[in-house]
């Protein structure tokens, strides 16, 4: 990676100078790319500290009466015939004045911390709590309208658990309403980057026998790139159990793929 020229870009981004195909480039290198997203990172503390520093420079009254103590201390140690020293009285001066900036930094940084405690709190109450939302409304004694909305949840996810994940896969291979099974495969696309999640619909493939759900997931896999299901793609266009807009959506799949 070119540090420097990153450096360049992540800064223009940051800043809000980069225009729309750039920003588009950054954000996908920054979601592939381990070492921009960490130079990007950097890039953001520091420039938020540089921020920072401005936000606590000292007002204008505030160094004016510095100032003037400060000249008032130099004229009452003036001598017509004698240099200007400055008194041990002075230097307590400068160094009240310091000690009273760097309170005041350290006293902001404290707050801010604080603040971003809080909201990081906030934020993990409330994705543990559509969590367990969603968990509670897969049950399939819940009507499929309801477990939609529960499926509908994992969209405001990040980052699924091993649980969520289980119970997406097993609503899009088990459950009886295909609208609710598209809706879990669409999902776990949202995740497919995740090794686990790929796994699982690579395995749905073998499997799946909702004609439906078997056009969306090849669909799916086919935009992954994923040339692993070639093969199963294969044995779909000579299953004479399958229907034929399947049998065309997996011979399109091996097309692509190939």
């Amino acid at each position: 990676m070119d540090k420097q020229k990153w450096e360049g870009r992540l800064i223009d981004y940051i800043d809000g100078r980069a225009d729309a195909a750039e920003r588009a480039a950054i954000e996908n290198e920054l979601l592939h790319n381990e070492a921009v997203r960490n130079l990007y990172n950097q890039l953001t503390e520091v420039i938020g500290a540089m921020n920072e520093a401005r936000v606590l420079e000292p007002s204008g009254k505030l160094k004016a009466n510095f100032e003037q103590a400060l000249q008032e201390e130099i004229a009452s140690q003036a001598r017509p015939t004698k240099t200007v020293f400055f008194s041990p009285v002075v230097y307590r001066v400068a160094a009240g004045f310091v000690l009273l900036m760097v309170g005041l930094a350290i006293g902001y940084k404290i707050n801010q911390s604080n603040v971003e405690a809080d909201r990081l709190a906030r934020l993990e109450k409330e994705l543990e709590e559509n969590r367990q939302m969603m968990l509670a409304m897969m049950d399939n004694q819940l009507s499929a309208s309801q477990r939609m909305i529960g499926v509908s949840v994992a969209y405001e996810m990040e980052k699924p658990d091993d649980e969520i994940v289980n119970v997406l896969v097993k609503t899009m291979n088990e459950d009886v309403n295909t609208n609710v099974r598209l809706a879990a495969l669409d999902a776990l696309g949202k995740f497919s980057n995740e090794e686990q999640v790929r796994n699982e619909l690579i395995g749905s493939l073998k499997t799946q026998k909702d004609p439906v759900v078997q056009i969306a997931l090849i669909q799916l896999l086919v935009t992954m790139k994923e040339k692993g299901v070639l093969n199963q793609l294969e044995k779909i266009t000579r299953d004479a159990g399958t229907l034929k807009a399947v049998k065309d959506e997996a011979h399109a799949g091996i097309l692509k793929l190939s």
